[in-house]
């Protein structure tokens, strides 16, 4: 019998301990102005409309019993999670819209949280049907290759295996399982849909600027997810966030899963030097032994300092 995966733990935040950076004088370590009976959010989450693996209603059932008080449903590229639970919030659970929008920064790949936006604004629902045919775009190019390379068919069970969530290459990897094709999806990525092989198909995402003009122009907040995952020097870290600060962009994900030590400190530091907001989030997928569980207490975080504050 395999083993069952370990529940993830919730990642606690404490301010005055971990940061090297002492509050500012007269800053609050009360929680965004609130008690800190409401010291846990999560502003970043995944659901099965995209690559979760809860559905909507299972996450936020589960993030209201573990004492998460305000959250956002961020799949990539599609609010059909958010929309599908949004008007049946649990009690004591404050919902607030959100998306992970897929985008580019020259040649990088930038991920980028949108808050708290009109889910019905023109220019949102444009942005995602856009975004929406390029990924059905890319799936037809990626089954193409994977019917010459000896597996027909994979459209149609890399879409059954979707069930009607954003197509991507997981779902292709769990199908080429399912069919007998390999036996894990971490072989099929590393045999054909990892990068340089034959179901590695590039996407030109949408430029920067226009996906935070996006976010903001629908009445949202843009969020720079998870900095430190695009491996960038110093340098190029810092050209990155002036570019979405000067773009609009609010907030940095200070917190995402389980940061190693010494991340929090060298995104405190960029947050303040470039006069931005602090974002957190768990980025839970699924359960797992390495990823966090659902929620971030921020009980130490001082006011003022907050993405939470504007929402």
């Amino acid at each position: 019998m395999g083993s069952i995966p370990r529940r993830n733990a919730r990642y606690h935040f404490d301010y005055g301990r971990q940061s090297r950076l002492a509050p500012q004088p007269g800053g609050s370590a009360t929680c965004f102005g609130r008690s800190v009976e409401i010291a846990v959010i999560d502003f970043h989450t995944h659901s099965a409309a995209s690559d979760g693996a809860l559905s909507a209603r299972d996450l936020l059932d589960r993030a209201a019993r573990e004492g998460v008080r305000r959250m956002a449903i961020t799949d990539h590229d599609t609010i059909a999670g958010y929309l599908s639970v949004c008007q049946s919030v649990p009690l004591g659970l404050e919902l607030i819209s959100g998306v992970e929008l897929s985008c580019q920064w020259g040649r990088v790949g930038i991920h980028i949280v949108g808050l708290g936006f009109d889910p019905a604004a023109p220019a949102m629902t444009r942005h995602l049907e856009g975004l929406d045919k390029a990924r059905r775009d890319r799936a037809e190019k990626i089954a193409h290759k994977l019917d010459r390379s000896g597996m027909p068919g994979a459209l149609a069970g890399a879409m059954a295996v979707a069930d009607g969530a954003q197509i991507g290459r997981p779902h292709f990897a769990r199908w080429m399982v399912l069919a007998g094709h390999v036996e894990s999806e971490e072989m099929a990525f590393k045999r054909f849909l990892g990068r340089g092989k034959p179901g590695d198909i590039s996407l030109l995402w949408p430029a920067l600027d226009d996906t935070v003009e996006t976010i903001t122009a629908s009445g949202g907040l843009a969020v720079l997810a998870h900095p430190l995952e695009y491996k960038m020097t110093a340098t190029r870290l810092r050209a990155l966030t002036d570019v979405f600060r000067d773009a609009g962009g609010v907030a940095l994900e200070v917190i995402n899963g389980r940061p190693k030590p010494g991340d929090t400190d060298t995104l405190w530091r960029l947050v303040r030097e470039r006069d931005l907001k602090v974002s957190v989030g768990s980025d839970f997928h699924r359960d797992s032994p390495y990823g966090a569980g659902l929620g971030v207490e921020v009980s130490t975080i001082p006011d003022g300092t907050g993405i939470w504050e504007q929402l």
